[in-house]
């Protein structure tokens, strides 16, 4: 079978779906504008496409996402069109849609089958908006509205689409209901055969000892440092941290960018804001045990989580990080925020340690009583790997549920 991949940073969640589908004999093709020139990737031809260059043009704001995702549309259409006219005809489109660039291919191939990856509806209630009273909206009557707009994008996708794809009960949940029933639940999977505890890991910091399972570390880590992913909470919660373990090295990783999100002030980083709020109330003694790795390399990212004594995990009512289940997955101990989905895989006392988001004070303390507790430590890092060998492995549980979604979906009828 002809399967088209739509991603604009291939391969994004088809990392390992689309290389399993093409060692199944089946035609991969993926378009993207993450490569310059047409490459094979793991028996997958990937073929690049650009956008064009366009006129600045007077647009209302809440209309300017829809603006790009069209943009994008087009662009990937016209690649497409290319394609087409080739000969070439998917039977299968699967496709992230959240940038927009799938939004006209079944306009060029009607018999195709479209799968779409769900990542997230954009709801306007709370959680989903007014979840950090930290920051409000400008105004909340709007919020709604602008949200309903964000949505089009969705909405121009879902009468097109056979079935969706979903990686927790969370994200799948909401979705409206109608297309919400086509929806399967697989997570994209975490490879637990290298996300493992090692007890000899070592990692060496510059100007710094180098670092063992002997040594106190408590891990952080996000995408991009931010309030979204509870930074703000973290960082005002290390002034006691290190005062209460005098021995103890933190290690964050993250981005000085926006994953999600409000921007910070022009000119500044979130990192940097929060770390200047907290800066007189830590001595550089006490800064002296904080490293901010910044973005590493995914085999030092697993060294650091398999070095870890506790790893703090904070997020909104949102996307769930990979950064988490790969912390279960080396049996962290874990303290996390106690917000949808994290609930999917902490259970208080089995899988991890919940706090309230926003309680400071109480994620202090349940690290500090880990940190206090090898037993409970090792219990909880014991229980948080065997949830990620039975339900999120990649090689046994995950992919293989994805392999036999993709046969599922060519069984269905073809949205009309």
């Amino acid at each position: 079978m002809k399967i088209l991949f739509i991603h604009q940073n291939f391969p994004g969640q088809y990392k390992h779906l689309a290389p399993a589908l093409a060692a199944k004999g089946h035609d991969c093709t993926a378009l993207t504008l993450r490569v310059k020139e047409a490459l094979d990737w793991k028996g997958v031809r990937v073929l690049p496409y650009s956008l064009p260059a366009r006129r600045a043009q007077q647009l209302h704001p809440w209309l300017i996402d829809l603006d790009t995702k069209v943009t994008r549309a087009e662009a990937c259409f016209r690649a497409a069109r290319r394609l087409r006219d080739d000969g070439y005809a998917p039977d299968l489109i699967l496709a992230h849609p959240g940038w927009g660039e799938s939004m006209f291919l079944r306009d060029l191939w009607p018999g195709a089958r479209l799968a779409l990856y769900c990542e997230l509806y954009h709801e306007a209630g709370y959680p989903h908006l007014d979840f950090d009273p930290e920051f409000p909206a400008k105004d909340a009557e709007l919020q709604p509205l602008r949200i309903r707009l964000k949505n089009l994008n969705n909405h121009l996708h879902f009468p097109l689409a056979e079935a969706g794809i979903s990686p927790t009960r969370f994200q799948a949940d909401t979705f409206p209901a109608p297309f919400r029933e086509r929806i399967t639940l697989s997570h994209d999977g975490i490879e637990t055969d290298l996300s493992r505890p090692d007890p000899d890991a070592r990692l060496q910091l510059k100007g710094h000892p180098e670092l063992s399972r002997e040594d106190e570390i408590v891990t952080f880590v996000n995408r991009n440092l931010e309030p979204y992913r509870g930074y703000h909470v973290f960082m005002r919660a290390l002034t006691r941290l290190l005062r209460e373990r005098p021995k103890a090295r933190v290690i964050i990783i993250g981005g000085d960018e926006v994953s999600y999100g409000a921007a910070p002030p022009k000119g500044k980083t979130w990192k940097q804001i929060f770390r200047d709020e907290v800066a007189d109330q830590i001595a550089p003694e006490g800064w002296a045990r904080v490293h901010f790795l910044g973005r590493i390399p995914h085999d030092q990212f697993t060294r650091v989580l398999q070095l870890s004594r506790v790893h703090v995990y904070l997020t909104y009512p949102f996307v769930l990080s990979w950064s988490l289940l790969e912390a279960m997955a080396c049996e962290a101990a874990i303290v996390a925020s106690d917000t949808a989905p994290v609930r999917e895989v902490i259970t208080h006392d089995e899988t991890g340690r919940m706090v309230d988001f926003f309680d400071r004070e109480g994620l202090v303390d349940e690290v500090c009583a880990l940190l206090d507790d090898a037993e409970a430590r090792a219990r909880l890092g014991r229980g948080a790997r065997a949830l990620m060998q039975q339900k999120f492995d990649l090689r046994r549980i995950c992919l293989p549920r994805q392999l036999d979604w993709v046969e599922d979906v060519m069984d269905l009828p073809l949205v009309v």
